[in-house]
């Protein structure tokens, strides 16, 4: 266990509303503080968050107000079904902030991600949906969003991109997000932009698609592979760009995407003992035509799946968490993407986040 507490919990968090009023047995910043502690210790509920209290109460009076001991896992269940989760989420984007600065250059990926166990079947009520902002040099999770019920991430996307100070870096968003509006915002900010383009876009896809397969004769594109072997596959990447006025001028009311200054084809060929599968996509982006640039930006974004979601699953079992009542998976959510910036911060041990939960305690 550590000998001094997270710091600043009462700098980051000391202006979050209590829902409770003026009567609460505990209070709120040690129910923060405890739930961030036990969450970073490998406490994944109410429960487990109750008993790591009950655990290092000693630990935990020497820096936390604990006029009736720990709170029961049934109050910790209930401030936070209650806690205002855009409050909460506000003061992590603010502590996050404090400890990152994003360095020019850098891939800021944005994807989203259900909670499968917050469903209520019997209400009819989907899995939260929270979209994620990701930087990937940092290895920081720079905020998120719920995704409102009854939408997508569309809605969510902008939010996250007014949150932050995005000057110098490089956004790359999955087909869904690859709209008009948000790659205006996104140039407002200061920032570039790569957006897959897919069926959501069909138009611009076939524009697109066409763009590369007309070419006049003896044109040659800017070009770059990349070939990795392992695990019993090879993997080769292809990457083409243009930025030739013609051919953006042959896309369909392209000016109305800002900034817009290349396109991208990449074919990715992967090679198994037994099968080989071709894949295809297309992007556009604000950015030069520097096709090995931008086959590096395009692999970095999938860093939020391996990095961040498969992580969250693995280490911190979020698919399985059955928490579900009123704001509580969206703040247990921010409790987790807490504990894993903490986590990842942490360079004294070369092992996994799940090791380094444990190691914590």
């Amino acid at each position: 266990m550590p000998s001094q507490p997270p710091t600043n919990i009462h700098q980051y968090f000391g202006d979050v509303t209590d829902p409770r009023g003026q009567n609460a047995r505990h209070p709120l910043l040690s129910i923060i503080a405890i739930a961030i502690c036990g969450t970073l210790c490998g406490a994944d509920n109410w429960v487990d968050i109750e008993m790591y209290g009950q655990a290092k109460q000693e630990w935990l009076s020497t820096f936390l107000d604990l006029p009736h001991g720990i709170p029961s896992h049934d109050t910790f269940g209930r401030v936070f079904r209650q806690l205002d989760p855009d409050e909460f989420q506000r003061s992590f984007h603010t502590w996050t902030m404090a400890i990152c600065e994003l360095t020019q250059g850098e891939v800021v990926a944005i994807d989203g991600k259900q909670v499968r166990r917050s469903k209520e079947g019997v209400l009819g009520k989907e899995g939260i949906h929270m979209v994620s902002i990701w930087a990937s040099e940092n290895q920081l999770v720079l905020g998120q969003e719920k995704v409102d019920d009854h939408s997508n991430e569309i809605t969510a996307i902008p939010t996250l991109l007014h949150l932050l100070d995005l000057t110098d870096s490089i956004v790359t968003i999955d087909a869904i997000g690859c709209q008009t509006e948000i790659a205006q915002t996104i140039i407002d900010q200061g920032a570039d932009y790569v957006m897959a383009v897919k069926a959501n876009q069909e138009t611009l896809l076939d524009d697109v698609i066409a763009a590369f397969e007309t070419l006049p004769s003896g044109v040659r594109l800017p070009y770059a592979r990349t070939i990795d072997k392992g695990h019993g596959r090879i993997e080769r990447r292809e990457c083409w760009v243009t930025d030739d006025p013609a051919i953006l001028n042959h896309i369909q009311a392209y000016k109305a995407w800002a900034g817009l200054q290349s396109l991208v084809k990449i074919v990715s060929e992967r090679r198994l003992p037994d099968k080989t599968t071709i894949e295809t996509r297309y992007f556009i982006t604000s950015l030069p035509p520097d096709a090995q640039h931008l086959l590096r930006v395009v692999r970095t974004h999938w860093h939020i799946e391996n990095r961040l979601h498969w992580v969250l699953d693995i280490a911190f079992r979020e698919d399985e968490n059955r928490v579900r009542k009123d704001y509580a998976p969206q703040n247990l959510a921010v409790l987790r993407h807490l504990a894993l910036n903490l986590l990842k911060q942490d360079s004294s041990l070369k092992v996994g986040i799940k090791a380094k939960r444990l190691r914590v305690q």
